[in-house]
């Protein structure tokens, strides 16, 4: 540690991962400990980017408080008029999904909206294996050929140019409901609603980073809109459109969508209708989880949406609907059963594959994006390797699972700043893929295998100055600095408040010590666990997630009565006889 740069939180400037430690936002009051909750709140939410003038509208997110007039958005009054056509003939709508947990959710939604409207209304997720991501041709008019004439894409369709065009020959008309990037033309839909249309308005536009179930969500109030307008509600009840934003919460949290504005308060009022446990399927998935209190954003994310994406990943691609659409509790614990097992399948799935991803990736150590290919790897599980390279590799990472006829599934995962989902709809558009798109965040594509190295070449150059300007500050970003006390569940439970947390706006990083390691060890498969006390007294549990053979792991087990600063997210812990704090751990520095 040195302590020559004023701009260093704790002076650190070189931590044991090698990087500094800065205050997420410079001020005086971001590093004192006499903050009262409510002061700690303001400096987290200031820190986050929110205007002082803004302060009690974002400390209490609120659909009225957030939520943009669904009409903002190009095509949106026509598709909720031609679905307000289909309500009242009483025409059947198939909701055709993506399988995972935005298609999962956002296909969901909109059968039990149209559903609780009176619409005989299915829901078709294509097999991941058999059938691969969106829309095709021969699937949507097999659909209309059943008795659907009217379909809506969820998470999917913005690419379907093909499939949608033999859908309109075959007379059966498609909505478009998508959030991934658009091309310059748009396919021949009835309706293409996407913030991310090229052509978006900017008061629309700026809702880019909504989530497909969000979109699905605004699309359900033009509808109620539309329908209201017409006196259908006349001598019928209105369905409430609030009780889905567990829904729409779920699949927000798991698509990793930026927890700012109208997401943020998606999220915040969707966890409350979670909490009342309305929805079978979502009760029944959180008792498979045992989650007994009151969910968070957390729980989404590492608990319930990992079990709907299991069955699109390794199981039955339809699973996930179908429990979140169930009326029967039976059926529900039984799917929900089915989808932990599963869930349980793709890890080890995941882990063989990531071994090998990872010694693939030594092969492009230097590459501003990390490529890697295997023959024979699962499909199913290379997105969520390609976030775990991205997190070890602290770069862009492209996972591709080539099979027996050499054409390669890839899925991307991005860091701030790397547009990947332009890069990948950019490498489409020059011919080295089949198909591909995406957001910012998060690609998929299909390339055929002698192209793979072409690829690389173009999403290297295209990249390399984002990935290098990404990378230039290392910093660690600290929130606030506490003594080893002051890591207890009241400060846990203060900090709530200026959530929910997730992408885009991070839960407080806090900076505690000096500590010395009473007790370390290896948990888990490779989860660095430590009991630290401090000169204070204070003393409370610390874990490093898949550290053990890391610079900061290896450091933390060999520590030998050193003193430390550590840095990571206090989590409130009531696995014990009574509530305990523990810190997950991002970093730590010598303090000696």
């Amino acid at each position: 540690m040195t302590l020559d740069s004023p701009a260093a939180a704790l002076g650190i400037t070189h931590s044991i991962l090698g990087q500094p430690w800065h205050w997420r936002r410079t001020s005086a009051e971001m590093s004192g400990e006499s903050l009262a909750p409510d002061d700690l709140v303001t400096q987290l939410l200031l820190a986050r980017g929110v205007a002082r003038d803004d302060l009690e509208r974002q400390r209490a997110p609120t659909l009225r408080g957030f939520m943009p007039d669904p009409s903002l958005f190009r095509d949106m009054d026509a598709a909720a008029a031609r679905l307000a056509d289909a309500v009242q003939r009483q025409e059947a709508v198939t909701i055709f999904g993506d399988y995972d947990v935005d298609g999962a959710t956002s296909a969901a939604l909109l059968v039990r909206l149209l559903g609780a409207l009176g619409v005989p209304v299915g829901a078709y997720i294509p097999d991941r294996l058999m059938e691969g991501y969106g829309p095709s041709g021969a699937a949507l008019v097999r659909i209309g050929e059943a008795g659907s004439k009217l379909i809506v894409t969820v998470d999917c369709g913005a690419q379907a140019f093909d499939a949608i065009a033999e859908a309109k020959a075959a007379g059966v008309e498609v909505i478009v409901v998508d959030h991934h990037q658009c091309a310059t033309t748009l396919p021949q839909a009835f309706a293409v609603v996407n913030p991310n249309r090229l052509d978006e308005e900017a008061d629309a536009a700026i809702h880019g980073n909504l989530a497909a179930v969000g979109v699905a969500f605004l699309l359900g109030a033009a509808l109620l809109r539309t329908l209201r307008a017409r006196g259908h509600f006349g001598d019928r009840a209105e369905p409430a459109l609030i009780d889905l934003l567990d829904l729409v919460a779920l699949g927000t949290v798991a698509d990793v969508a930026r927890l700012t504005g109208f997401n943020r308060a998606l999220v915040a009022q969707g966890l409350k209708v979670m909490a009342r446990r309305g929805n079978i399927g979502m009760a029944a998935l959180m008792d498979a989880a045992r989650l007994t209190k009151p969910p968070t954003a957390s729980d989404m994310g590492f608990a319930l949406g990992p079990r709907i994406n299991a069955g699109g990943r390794v199981g039955k691609s339809d699973l996930g609907v179908r429990l979140l659409t169930t009326s029967d509790p039976q059926e529900a614990a039984e799917i929900a059963q089915e989808l932990g097992r599963l869930n349980e399948e793709r890890r080890a799935i995941e882990a063989a594959v990531l071994d090998e991803a990872m010694a693939a990736s030594s092969a492009c150590a230097n590459a501003p994006v990390a490529i890697v290919a295997g023959q024979g790897w699962h499909p199913g599980v290379i997105g969520i390797v390609a976030g775990r390279l991205k997190e070890k590799l602290h770069r862009p990472a492209i996972v591709i699972a080539v099979d027996e006829d050499g054409v390669g599934k890839g899925s991307g995962r991005s860091v701030s700043g790397v547009d990947l989902g332009a890069a990948i709809l950019a490498a489409k558009e020059s011919g080295l893929l089949v198909a591909g798109g995406g957001h910012a965040m998060a690609a998929g594509l299909t390339v055929d295998r002698d192209k793979i190295d072409a690829l690389g070449a173009f999403l290297n150059d295209r990249l390399a100055a984002d990935v290098e300007r990404a990378s230039g500050d290392k910093s660690l970003l600290i929130d606030a600095v506490l003594a080893p006390r002051g890591i207890n569940p009241l400060w846990c439970d203060a900090i709530e408040s200026a959530g929910p947390y997730g992408a885009g706006w991070p839960a407080p990083r806090v900076a505690t010590g000096p500590v010395r390691i009473v007790e370390s060890g290896i948990v888990g498969t490779d989860h660095v666990r430590l009991i630290v006390a401090g000169d204070d007294g204070g003393r409370f549990k610390a874990i490093a997630f898949r550290s053990a053979e890391s610079a900061l792991g290896q450091s933390l087990l060999n520590a030998r009565g050193r003193k430390l600063w550590l840095a990571g997210r206090a989590k409130r812990d009531d696995w014990g006889s009574r509530p305990a704090a523990e810190l997950h751990l991002e970093d730590a520095a010598w303090a000696d």
